[in-house]
This record gives structure tokens, C-alpha cells and sequence, in this order.
């Protein structure tokens, strides 16, 4: 079995982040194994009935949103996690986590479930169900539902 030197970390930025960047900065620490924050912008898809440059200026400022949380998230974690680092990527959520965990060698995917249910989980499908499936590596997910349970053993 191989090291496992780098650790990615899907987030994206709602209830529990704070949570899953506690629980994966915690496991690679143990590991010593370099962190790195994934968030993924998606695309939107335009019609062509629609003008496109308000889409683009919309799309423009979800990135800068988003470049501001990863920053505060490096931020708030660098004390917690020296070296950690923040990518932004653009697309598909789970194809642009597969393929940069790739790309990148990781050697460790952890990821939050967001505990859907019935119909939700149907529609929608699950990021991490499906990341977990495709994952070139092994995949940890996370329930942040669960509080405490689990991290005091670690």
C-alpha cells in the first residue's frame, strides 16, 4: 500500500466545512500528509435566447466569492494545518474532483456527506457517492451528523 502524502478535501463552503476541514486536517496530521482544499465553481449553461455577458458577470462574481472563502479558509487553518493549500477548479463538481485527484497523485480523498434521503438523493445523486465510486484512490466520507462520534478515537 502507498504512503498517503496528500490529502484533498472537497468543500464547499456551506454548514458543516468548518467540521470536515477539522475532522481531514486531524487525519493528516496523523498521516503527515499535505492538505489541499478543493472547491469547484460550476458552469453555468447559457441559452441562446438569454445575453450572455450577464451570465458571465454572474459567474464572475460567484468565483471572486469563492476566492475569498478559500483564502479565510487557508487562513483560519494555516495554525491547525502549516502548508495547507486552496484550489478553486471549474466545472462538473465530481469530474473536476476525480480528475484533479489524479492529476495531482492524491493519495486520499476526504469528503462530507450531506445525508440525503429519498427523493433529494434520487434527483440530485451524491457528490460523494459518486466521487466514491470513481476515485482513483481511497475516498474517506465524513458525516458531520454524527457530532463528536468517531473523532475522539483518532
Amino acid at each position: 500500500m502507498k504512503d498517503i502524502r496528500h490529502v484533498i478535501v472537497p468543500v464547499d463552503f456551506e454548514q458543516h466545512t468548518d467540521t470536515l476541514a477539522e475532522f481531514a486536517i486531524c487525519m493528516a496530521n496523523k498521516l503527515e500528509a499535505k492538505v489541499t482544499f478543493v472547491h469547484v465553481v460550476q458552469k453555468g449553461e447559457y441559452f441562446s435566447d438569454y445575453d450572455s455577458s450577464s451570465f458571465e458577470k454572474f459567474e464572475a462574481r460567484i468565483q471572486n466569492n469563492a476566492e475569498k472563502k478559500m483564502a479565510a479558509m487557508i487562513e483560519k487553518n494555516k495554525t491547525s494545518c502549516p502548508g495547507c493549500t486552496g484550489v478553486l477548479l471549474s466545472g462538473d463538481t465530481v469530474d473536476c474532483i476525480v480528475e484533479y485527484a489524479k492529476d495531482q497523485e492524491v493519495n486520499l480523498i476526504i469528503l462530507a456527506t450531506h445525508g440525503s434521503k429519498g427523493i433529494e438523493k434520487i434527483l440530485l445523486g451524491s457528490v460523494a457517492d459518486r466521487v466514491l465510486k470513481r476515485a482513483h484512490c481511497p475516498t474517506l466520507v465524513f458525516n458531520p451528523y454524527r457530532g463528536e462520534r468517531g473523532r475522539k478515537s483518532l
